[in-house]
């Protein structure tokens, strides 16, 4: 049998996982179609909607698995923690990544439970979309998605005949995408899932709603940032003492760039920490007692001009190493790479409704979270390299331009969340 990728032997590990949540289901019909389902999205067929994965399967048309999706009395958020548990169980590490990112999908029409215009981070611009609000765990050994929101724009939830005929339940507000971000991790923290960092991209990192709650949970954090977000000046008025990582910039000596290679790619970077605290904060936001919050700025060798931020909320004394590091791993999780970033079949689905969307989702992540344990059993695809070379940290005095120096070991050690 021909899949995507799959080392040798899956497929009695892949009835394990399918007979591990089967309890979701009440009856043994939709036990079996979902395995069907599972196994059929993990294959190479070009193509994999209910039609497609029906026929591959042996039915006679695409019915049951419509029904599965679509009516199936059965609970996404049932299936969803148990894909939390096999993930943690399988990569669980406490110096693992929780990593909040968008999953994005093209639409033409307007019937597709919370489609409309929104911003797409695939082609940089405003398009017609699904848009969900994801939670990846990024571990050393894989990285496998544990939690879901589908995000309804306002014009969804202002409009309640659309959500009554798009099944959305009439208890579901509007949320903002940083809100469901935060639901997201609060939901990993209660659960104990072991973790050292949270990743932000800048689409979450400039809102201030996500780093504040990491702060308050003192949880470090590792956010990409645009070149203006506002690093602000404590006790000053914003208009009078607001700079941004492009003009720190031009204040880092050259003693100060350290330069390390990219293990995934091989490329090469000039890697800055510049601590900040007690004259410049992020936004004005205050560490957590015990931490301290740095600027972290990537040059690419070959095009100086290509330059990349980055601010972490981390423990004091952790070595600017272990930051910088950090910073580099958050790259892993989000690309299409060794095992698979995409979420398998998430773009092809053909369903309409609240109920048949959170159905398709969850599934979805079922095939990639087995895909991810499969790859991590079998090798070593994602671990980050230990760099226990010293680190330059350039801290930032009230001027721009008084800059001291400190040196630390870069082994540091672990810390679970």
């Amino acid at each position: 049998m021909v899949t995507n990728g799959l080392p040798p032997g899956w497929a009695p590990r892949l009835r394990q996982l399918t007979d591990r949540v089967g309890h979701v289901f009440a009856r043994p019909e939709p036990r079996v179609v979902f395995h069907d389902l599972v196994e059929g999205l993990l294959s190479d067929l070009p193509k994999k909607n209910c039609w497609s994965l029906s026929e591959r399967a042996g039915h006679s048309h695409p019915g049951r698995m419509q029904t599965l999706l679509s009516r199936g009395a059965w609970s996404a958020d049932a299936l969803e923690a148990e894909v939390r548990s096999y993930v943690i169980e399988h990569l669980g590490d406490p110096d693992a990544m929780l990593v909040i990112r968008d999953a994005q999908v093209i639409k033409r029409g307007d019937k597709s439970v919370g489609v409309g215009p929104q911003h797409c981070t695939i082609t940089n611009r405003i398009e017609n979309s699904q848009v969900a609000v994801m939670l990846a765990y990024a571990a050393p050994s894989g990285t496998a998605y544990i939690g879901h929101r589908l995000h309804l724009p306002r014009t969804w939830i202002a409009d309640s005949t659309r959500c009554r005929k798009a099944g959305i339940p009439a208890n579901v507000a509007y949320a903002s995408r940083p809100d469901q971000a935060v639901e997201l991790l609060a939901e990993a923290v209660d659960a104990a899932v072991p973790f050292s960092w949270v990743s932000l991209d800048d689409g979450y990192a400039q809102h201030p709603r996500v780093r504040d709650w990491c702060v308050q949970h003192a949880l470090p954090y590792i956010a990409a940032v645009p070149a203006t977000l506002p690093l602000i000046k404590v006790g000053a008025t914003r208009q009078a003492a607001t700079t941004g990582p492009d003009q720190i910039l031009g204040h880092i000596a050259d003693s100060y760039w350290h330069r390390r290679t990219d293990r995934g790619t091989g490329r090469s970077y000039d890697w800055a920490l510049v601590g900040l605290g007690g004259s410049l904060l992020v936004g004005g936001e205050v560490p957590t007692r015990g931490f301290a919050q740095s600027l972290m700025v990537r040059r690419s060798v070959n095009d100086p001009d290509d330059v990349a931020y980055f601010v972490a909320h981390a423990r004091r004394r952790t070595p600017a190493s272990v930051v910088i590091s950090a910073a580099e791993r958050r790259f892993c999780p989000v690309q299409p790479n060794r095992t698979g970033g995409e979420l398998i079949g998430l773009d092809q689905h053909q369903v309409r409704t609240w109920t048949a969307w959170h159905h398709t989702i969850t599934t979805c992540m079922v095939a990639h979270a087995f895909r991810a344990v499969q790859h991590a059993a079998s090798s070593d695809t994602c671990a980050p390299a230990r760099q226990p070379r010293q680190v330059a940290a350039c801290r930032l005095g009230a001027s721009a331009g008084a800059a001291s120096c400190t040196l630390r070991s870069g082994s540091g050690g672990r810390r679970t969340s």
